[in-house]
């Protein structure tokens, strides 16, 4: 899950970060003084805004949010919860960070402020292969992915004729890959994304450890090419055709796509977005592809991409089910198991899915590197969030 080619920095930035955390990074964005507690701001970017209570939840135990943070002395940088399709909370504090090609250090996070979302991208790239299927670019996941690089027949390995797009969303090529080493490790194949002047070349030419179908491995390398792929068959970059068909959609319109230092598009890492703008991609999913009464890709696309089709092994516990670049798992609230799906992103980047209580919430930080990476997410919906719904959907 750790993508980007500035973690070498971890250690010198975990002694920042050590040394910034106070009760002043947990204070409201300037322009939330003076309204109630995590009241949304108006900015006109097509989110309905409404109170929790107007909505069956409780206002005043979302207020404990910034509380419960800093008993965890976390660097979360922003929460935003939506209910029943109306943007109920917000709020922003500032903290260290390491946004992809700006200066690391302190920042300031309002409902205008862009964050890496890192490896949530993938799940964007998801969404992004089944619009291309909507609309006949590729016939349909059991497509081989050599099919789609006829000019790189010469550098395939044996095995590959048998990947399928499938194998791609599902992180079970079966080619051998290890992003899980030190970034420095020469073994970690992730950061031959980054300075690879062929890094879809790269991908490509890996053997493969086990048959397709049989290793659920987590791998970003298949995304790149799952990006690659979508540029091909729809004759542009990656992020213009994501503007073009799911971005405008939604009315996002202040959006960044990073490239790696070989000038590639990071598919697998890249995306920048405002948190309340991430979370209309939740809302997607949550509405089975509708925006507005508009199906931005279909319902059928939703369903598989959110079907469990393989056991998260190695991956933030035993409990994860991964389906088409998209995560799958549950909270206990009281005594109630509530299951979601997520999209995760290195340093602690989450948005959740909770469609039994029509829920989305996104949270963006800097945990780069630590060992309880999105434990503070995963609190705050399962001790919070969830547990302040006092309405059956």
């Amino acid at each position: 899950m750790r993508d980007q080619f500035s973690r070498f920095t971890i250690l010198g930035a975990g002694l920042v970060l050590a040394l910034s955390i106070s009760a002043t990074n947990l204070r409201a964005e300037p322009g939330q003084q003076g309204q109630a507690c995590g009241a949304p701001s108006s900015i006109d970017d097509g989110w309905e805004i409404a109170s929790p209570d107007s909505l069956g939840m409780d206002g005043a135990q979302l207020c404990g949010i910034a509380a419960r943070l800093k008993q965890r002395a976390t660097s979360v940088h922003s929460v935003v919860v939506v209910r029943h399709g109306k943007l109920v909370f917000e709020q922003y504090f500032p903290g260290y960070d390491q946004p992809w090609g700006q200066p690391e250090g302190q920042h300031e996070f309002t409902a205008t402020t862009k964050h890496d979302m890192r490896s949530a991208s993938k799940s964007v790239v998801s969404t992004l292969v089944g619009i291309a299927i909507d609309r006949k670019l590729i016939e349909g996941v059991d497509e081989p992915v050599l099919k789609f690089f006829p000019d790189r027949q010469a550098m395939k390995q044996p095995g590959w004729e048998a990947i399928k797009l499938r194998h791609l969303l599902t992180m079970s090529s079966g080619m051998k890959w290890d992003e899980a080493r030190a970034w420095t490790d020469p073994n970690n194949d992730e950061p031959h994304l980054t300075f690879e002047a062929d890094p879809i070349g790269y991908v490509l030419a890996k053997p493969l450890a086990a048959p397709p179908d049989v290793l659920w491995t987590y791998n970003g390398g298949g995304t790149e090419l799952l990006g690659n792929i979508l540029e091909r068959v729809s004759g542009k970059p990656l992020e213009t055709f994501a503007r073009e068909v799911l971005f405008q959609p939604l009315g996002i319109t202040d959006l960044e796509w990073k490239a790696y230092k070989n000038g590639k598009i990071a598919a697998a890492a890249g995306l920048r977005l405002r948190p309340r703008d991430a979370a209309k991609i939740g809302q997607l999913v949550l509405n089975r592809g509708q925006w507005n009464g508009q199906q931005v890709v279909s319902a059928d696309w939703i369903a598989q991409s959110i079907t469990p089709r393989f056991q998260a092994i190695g991956y933030f516990g035993g409990t994860l089910f991964y389906g088409y670049q998209w995560w799958m798992g549950r909270s206990l609230a009281g005594s109630k198991e509530i299951k979601w799906v997520a999209a995760f992103g290195w340093g602690g980047q989450r948005l959740f899915i909770v469609p039994e209580l029509d829920l989305v919430m996104m949270t963006t930080a800097a945990q780069y590197g630590q060992p309880k990476e999105g434990l503070a997410a995963i609190d705050i919906l399962s001790n919070i969030v969830i547990p302040s719904v006092r309405d059956a959907r």
